[in-house]
């Protein structure tokens, strides 16, 4: 007999608006023994049939839908959202020349916890659910099915696994152990990637839109791009003609990624610069010397990881864009980035604000950014937008 859990009465709701998550309150009781990972059926208060989910009994999300459909989750299962994914991004990977995308992005493409990205012919996959976890072959079979050519790397190396009672997990899947560099090519730029010590899963292919959509702002300007990793918006500011990039990071590892992307395209490296520092401190610098830019990106690592830590996220984006501003010329752009999810779109224009006042400028919203296009929303799952900016003129 297949485990069930019965829901709260009055819990079917958000189900029945397919909203794939299951929170531990919201369950009436457990039929079975389910254990971690486990496929369970869904049943309404009133013993109607609502979905098939993934049971993760130590998770406050107790259970993650893999189908609204009466539907074995198997390798076709797999094999047939794999499809569908990628489908879906046959456009965007054309439209941009794109050796690089994410194919994957979990609950927005109907599989809860699995990310999963390509980089010319590795799929890098984390697997960050009780359910992804105990689907690991059938997953891994769907992936080989689909794309026979490609190597399969994973990069379950997250604290995130804790929460559903998982350990961290890095290494081969399937084909051949990555290089220490996959140079990848997005909107005409090439960039290399550290598919086994980069962050996330080796890139930030979420703020490729914003990337192009920056070079607008810095034709004959300088630039200071802080938290800059490898250099992405730099590369697009010295494709865009600036007249000089500062990539300001604290790493030297992707300081050092970051000038080898610009010689890899032939930027001029007279232009760049690459500086490790501590962006907090180095705003206040140069503050208190006087040194200027006509534009500076603020694309900083996540601020807040939980609901605990937003008031502490809020001060600091408001302190570090209030510095940001203080270090504008008249009339330049500061192009600013919060990839917290728990930071939501208003909340982040009215720290924006606020900062502008405290930094005694005139501030206007000139352009708003989201995540690139192969990282969608979808429409019964809003918490998929997590990646919010804005073009701010700053007088």
């Amino acid at each position: 007999m297949s485990s069930a859990i019965y829901l709260v009465k009055g819990r079917e709701k958000s189900l029945l608006r397919r909203h794939p998550w299951i929170f531990s309150r919201g369950i009436q009781k457990v039929e079975g023994n389910p254990e971690l990972g486990d496929t369970v059926d869904v049943f309404s208060n009133q013993g109607q049939w609502l979905a098939k989910a993934a049971y993760s009994p130590q998770s406050q999300i107790r259970a993650r839908v893999w189908s609204f459909e009466k539907e074995e989750i198997n390798t076709e299962f797999f094999i047939k959202r794999l499809e569908e994914a990628q489908a879906m991004r046959e456009s965007i990977i054309v439209r941009g020349g794109l050796s690089g995308y994410r194919l994957i992005a979990g609950e927005s493409d109907g599989l809860p916890g699995i990310t999963i990205d390509r980089y010319q012919d590795f799929l890098v996959c984390q697997l960050l659910s009780a359910g992804a976890e105990a689907q690991r072959e059938s997953l891994l079979n769907a992936l080989k099915h689909v794309y026979p050519t490609c190597s399969i790397y994973e990069r379950s190396d997250v604290s995130v696994r804790k929460k559903e009672g998982l350990k961290e997990r890095q290494g081969v899947l399937h084909g051949d152990t990555p290089p220490d560099v996959v140079v990848i090519e997005e909107n005409g730029i090439k960039i290399q990637v550290d598919i086994k010590s980069g962050h996330k899963t080796g890139f930030y292919l979420d703020q490729r839109d914003s990337r192009e959509l920056s070079m607008k702002y810095v034709n004959g300007k300088t630039v200071l791009n802080c938290f800059s990793y490898t250099g992405g918006f730099g590369l697009y500011a010295l494709k865009g003609g600036a007249s000089q990039v500062i990539n300001a990071d604290v790493s030297q590892p992707a300081l050092d990624n970051a000038k080898a992307n610009a010689e890899l395209n032939g930027f001029d490296l007279s232009k760049a610069e690459f500086l490790n520092a501590d962006v907090f401190k180095l705003l206040r610098e140069y503050r208190e010397k006087g040194v200027k830019f006509d534009v500076v990106i603020m694309d900083p690592p996540k601020f807040a990881e939980s609901k605990a830590q937003l008031n502490g996220a809020c001060r600091g984006y408001k302190d570090i864009n209030m510095l940001a501003m203080q270090i504008l010329n008249p009339g330049g752009t500061l192009l600013t980035y919060s990839c917290s999810g728990l930071m939501e779109q208003n909340l982040f224009q009215k720290i924006l604000a606020d900062a502008a006042l405290d930094a005694g400028r005139r501030m206007q919203f000139i352009e708003r950014f989201s995540q690139a296009a192969d990282h969608p929303v979808d429409s019964a799952y809003p918490e998929g937008f997590y990646l919010k900016g804005f073009a701010c003129q700053v007088n």
